[in-house]
């Protein structure tokens, strides 16, 4: 389970916008609970590193831009518990290059954007043996703590 408020979620949405055509992305900065849960206290956007023509379905992040992120989360006393991106104009389901290129025990929260909003927006984790993803369930706070 992953929890964040709906500053988070908006967030996570208004990137997506803002990028559509192309694909957005960041890092899902937090903590692991002891029950196994993460809590999402910020969101951190990254440019997408991708050339112009791959950028409507593929996102990369820099190594060093991942590397500035996790010194961030540090700085915070928090961590990288996941990443978030967008599918323009497709669903909001990992694609079998997300499968290649994730971890285990992140999440990784995918939204759908279409020209001028985000319609739908889903959390993933990826199963230990990395053959595929299982949604994982959003939980809503009204702060998070």
């Amino acid at each position: 389970m992953i929890t964040l408020d709906e500053e988070r979620l908006a967030e996570i949405r208004r990137h997506g916008i803002a990028d559509y055509p192309y694909e957005c992305c960041g890092l899902l900065l937090g903590r692991y609970e002891q029950d196994g849960r993460k809590v999402v206290l910020e969101t951190y956007p990254i440019s997408n590193a991708r050339e112009e023509s791959a950028k409507r379905n593929r996102f990369l992040i820099r190594p060093e831009e991942l590397l500035k992120g996790e010194q961030y989360a540090r700085s915070r006393d928090i961590e990288v518990v996941g990443f978030y991106h967008s599918h323009p104009d497709s669903p909001a389901v990992p694609s079998q290059y997300d499968l290649e290129h994730a971890w285990p025990t992140y999440s990784y929260i995918i939204v759908k954007t279409t020209a001028g909003e985000a319609v739908e927006l889903f959390s993933w984790e990826q199963r230990s043996d990395r053959s595929r993803f299982d949604q994982e369930e959003i939980s809503i706070s009204s702060v998070a703590s």
